[in-house]
């Protein structure tokens, strides 16, 4: 995501499969952007927060994108977590966890006295083993995006004992554990609602659901019995504002308190208002545009090169991104990833519109051709595509730009049946969480890999790279697969956005993070408002 999961950060994750005691594995990151916390917080009061499209699927099993697992993540806990900078794995619903030594059986002890918020078919009720071993099976096995594939059953072993076997040897596993998309749970409500579940979502997060409006806006209310701590706000708001400038100046007359996905003007808008603060963080970020492999007139690699040499991508990076909001990217992994390579940079074709010209007339296109191009409706994609229409349109290729709301895009993104694509993937730096999700085989028909990318000698090197222990050796496959992607030019990448959010006087104790979420009550922190 998290897609869009909207996001340079050098943070580099050390995934010890062979550790006996997990939850200390330790990383070199940036700290965390952090409100002032000083004063004596204070109970009660509304938050609210901006997101930049309207999530759609609440359900952890079919979320697609980086708005639902804001709100996810605040309904629901997962088993583990990770701490602020990313740079150490922290209990969550799971105490202690150890690892065996060929780093396929992982044995979790769950915490005890932790509640479900009430629903229509529990009255919150006790957490159990069974729930934590019923959610991730399910995950495993329903998953849209395939967030656990690499589970082959979690199974109860003992009172408050859950024991993960896995179907290799999976470096990637507990960080997997962390995503929203693995939250924990009740079996009761997701049966009592089935396919509806999504918009009734029940966890046992710090806050729990109360309605939700698509477009529109979410409103969670405080889980007073909380296990970690009793949130300090009563209320938190989700509310949707595609446009950044308008989510500025609702920033500025008090609407809301947060906004989150700040660009363009709007970026400048807060840095001048001495009553608003501007967090800025590089992003673990890739923003592109995906070619679909297998249909139409870009499953000739010809025709996917003279699309990317069409287009002038620093000149683009500069009219998109004016106010610095990010910086020109490469290839299909973020610098701040361990496995980024920028000697595989100069693979990838320069702006040159008349050797493109050249390649579409030799794949037998002579006079260009109609292309389709699909995006969800936010301000930066729409921009985006008006600049790839007009680059296009100068070597023949007519595109076809159909924008939507995050919902509608990711189900044709999913579909296959895109000519192309174009959105932003944020995740943790793990290069798993790119390159296996964006390019295995196993990954088609999910958000990630819609374009159906597909190669055996990839394919194999990812599963080399899970199945060692070294994180070098892991990086060195992870490069010699992304040197083959990159071959391949399945896609052009053109920036790597930060995180920028804006916040006013109101909030405190606010943490940044470099993946882009969004977590009012952690052990680091318990956000509180000004009344």
């Amino acid at each position: 995501m998290k897609i869009t999961r909207n996001m340079p950060v050098a943070v580099c994750l050390l995934l010890a499969m062979a550790a006996v005691l997990a939850g200390c594995h330790k990383t070199a990151g940036n700290p965390a952007a952090e409100t002032a916390g000083s004063g004596t917080p204070v109970k009660g009061g509304t938050l609210t927060i901006s997101l930049s499209a309207s999530p759609s699927k609440l359900d952890p099993i079919h979320y697609s994108g980086t708005y639902e697992s804001q709100i996810i993540g605040e309904v629901c806990d997962t088993v583990i977590n990770y701490n602020s900078t990313l740079s150490e794995y922290v209990p969550g619903l799971a105490t202690s966890w150890t690892i065996s030594d060929d780093g396929k059986t992982y044995v979790f002890k769950i915490r005890q006295n932790v509640h479900f918020q009430k629903g229509k078919y529990q009255d919150g009720k006790l957490l159990t083993a069974d729930d934590i071993a019923y959610s991730l099976n399910r995950s495993a096995q329903h998953s849209d995006s395939n967030r656990l594939s690499m589970l082959a059953e979690a199974k109860v072993t003992a009172d408050y004992e859950v024991t993960c076997t896995l179907k290799t040897s999976n470096a990637s596993f507990l960080t997997a554990l962390t995503d929203s998309g693995n939250a924990i749970v009740p079996k009761e409500e997701v049966e009592g609602w089935g396919s509806d579940f999504g918009t009734h979502l029940v966890g046992t997060g710090p806050f729990a659901l109360q309605s939700f409006l698509l477009d529109q806006q979410t409103v969670l209310v405080k889980n007073p019995a909380y296990w970690l701590a009793e949130p300090n706000i009563d209320t938190l708001i989700f509310k949707v504002i595609g446009d950044s400038t308008q989510a500025a100046n609702a920033l500025q007359t008090g609407e809301i308190d947060l906004a989150t996905d700040l660009r363009g003007e709007a970026v400048q808008t807060v840095k001048n208002n001495k009553d608003l603060k501007l967090l800025e963080m590089p992003g673990i970020h890739i923003a592109y545009l995906y070619f679909n492999q297998v249909k139409g007139p870009t499953a000739d690699i010809r025709v996917r090169k003279a699309l990317i040499e069409a287009v002038n991508v620093p000149e683009m990076v500069s009219a998109l991104y004016k106010y610095g909001e990010a910086t020109q990217a490469a290839l299909a992994l973020p610098p701040g990833s361990w496995g980024y390579d920028a000697s595989l940079e100069s693979k990838v074709p320069s702006y040159n519109p008349d050797d493109a010209k050249k390649l579409l007339a030799e794949a037998g296109y002579p006079n260009g051709f109609n292309l389709d191009l699909y995006i969800s409706g936010t301000e930066v994609r729409r921009n985006m595509a008006v600049l790839v229409q007009a680059y296009w349109a100068k070597v023949g290729v007519k595109l076809n730009v159909h924008a939507s709301e995050w919902g509608t895009f990711s189900d044709m993104a999913m579909s296959g049946n895109a000519n192309v694509y174009g959105m932003s993937w944020t995740w943790y730096p793990d290069p798993y969480f790119f390159l296996n999700k964006l390019f295995s085989t196993a990954e088609i028909g999910g958000i990630g890999n819609g374009q159906h990318f597909s190669d055996p000698k990839v394919d194999e090197l990812l599963q080399k790279a899970l199945e060692v222990t070294d994180q070098s050796k892991r990086a060195e496959f992870y490069k010699q697969a992304l040197g083959l992607i990159t071959d391949k030019l399945p896609g052009l990448y053109y920036a790597n956005e930060k995180i920028l959010y804006g916040l006013n006087g109101r909030v405190h104790n606010f943490i940044q993070r470099p993946d882009g979420t969004l977590k009012i009550v952690t052990p680091e922190n318990n956000v509180w408002v000004t009344k």
